[in-house]
């Protein structure tokens, strides 16, 4: 090896050899040996290829488990971030043994820096901390310390770097970049489902039926207003009809730029057991507060579904993940904004017994994030 020719190019020859391939193969290539390593991580090269964009991933978060079904448990796997490449359709394991925690539980991601639920080494008892890393250059920082059942009841949502915030019925928490966590109250009408940031909103979707019927509602909140003894305002259009009524279990996903998505069940009808046809995918312009339909799920993918009376929805931009008990699988739809179509297809060999209801999130993968 030290008579290759390699070892005698310019240092700036090689930054620039390197930085002309795409990101997958610069993150295969440090790990072929010290000099490579060395090479692709010293600044200058990061500098270089800080403009290059992000490895769009699919990231699995990992099942609930209780404590006694840890001895069952692949610890291994566990302690990785598991996810999947839809341009190479291949599934990429991050170990996350760098981190100096115990069960690290990844829960969000943006801009290139992944979010983790974790436990203190050093401490008997669960206190849980907030860990936000890059799993591909190894770096985290840990967020100020939060009692474990902001872990266990909060739905995390990260934005803008140091923009973190856990969410619940009550209380909403907000880090943004100080050395603790500010508290405001929620004065939601139920949990918030599926919340989600788009720019300096939160959205979400509570229930504000009855113990026998849920009515779901779209409630928002500007991170200005998080003060405010009532920050939340409900969105509702009289020109909406009947948008929420027509899905089942609806969830939000956030779309592309100021659109969200909103994703259930289409009911066959308005009674109280409706069974459904297939599962919808509407977006809403938050400009113009105007709703559209995207997609509909393809009748013989929605035969795997209709089985579950759950199913899980995650993703953001122009993909959505489904996944449900007993199917085995993911199911992606691919939105194209130059064709105006999604594209519906299967996500085989999903880690683990591949039985589970598996959520997850988008991950941007980017050699360049500090966290």
């Amino acid at each position: 090896m030290d008579a290759s020719p390699i070892y005698r190019l310019p240092q700036d020859t090689l930054h620039y050899i390197f930085s002309t391939l795409p990101l997958r193969q610069i993150i295969i290539c440090r790990s072929v040996c010290k000099f490579f390593y060395q090479t692709l991580t010293a600044p200058a090269f990061m500098e270089l290829i800080s403009t290059q964009p992000p490895l769009n991933l699919i990231a699995l978060r990992p099942p609930h488990h209780h404590h006694h079904h840890h001895h069952n448990r692949d610890v291994s796997s566990h302690n990785a971030l598991h996810v999947f490449d839809p341009s190479s359709n291949q599934w990429v394991r991050f170990p996350l043994s760098f981190l100096p925690f115990r069960s690290p539980t990844p829960v969000a991601s943006s801009l290139g820096l992944v979010y983790l639920w974790a436990d203190s080494l050093n401490s008997l008892e669960s206190n849980k901390s907030l860990i936000v890393c890059n799993p591909l250059t190894r770096s985290f920082q840990v967020l100020p310390q939060l009692g474990s059942a902001w872990s266990r009841h909060g739905s995390v949502l990260v934005g803008s770097p140091n923009r973190v915030l856990v969410l619940t019925e009550l209380a909403t928490l907000y880090f943004s970049g100080s050395d603790q966590w500010l508290k405001f109250s929620s004065n939601l009408p139920s949990k918030p489902r599926s919340p989600i940031l788009v720019s300096d909103s939160v959205l979400a979707l509570c229930d504000v039926g009855s113990p026998w019927r849920s009515q779901w509602k779209l409630f928002a909140c500007t991170l200005n207003h998080l003060q405010k003894s009532q920050p939340w305002t409900r969105l509702d259009r009289h020109e909406w009809g009947d948008v929420f009524d027509i899905l089942r279990r609806p969830r939000l996903v956030k779309g592309l730029g100021n659109q969200i998505l909103m994703v259930g069940g289409l009911k066959s009808s308005f009674s109280l057991n409706a069974v459904c046809s297939t599962i919808l995918i509407l977006r809403l312009d938050l400009d113009s507060l105007e709703w559209d339909e995207l997609g509909r799920m393809p009748p013989e993918m929605f035969r795997c579904f209709q089985e579950s009376s759950k199913f899980k929805v995650f993703g953001a931009g122009n993909r959505v993940c489904f996944s449900a008990k007993r199917v085995g699988r993911l199911a992606l739809w691919d939105y194209s904004t130059e064709t105006g179509k999604g594209d519906w297809r299967w996500i085989n060999g999903v880690p683990g017994n591949g039985d589970g209801l598996f959520r997850g999130f988008v991950f941007q993968a980017r050699l360049t994030a500090l966290p």
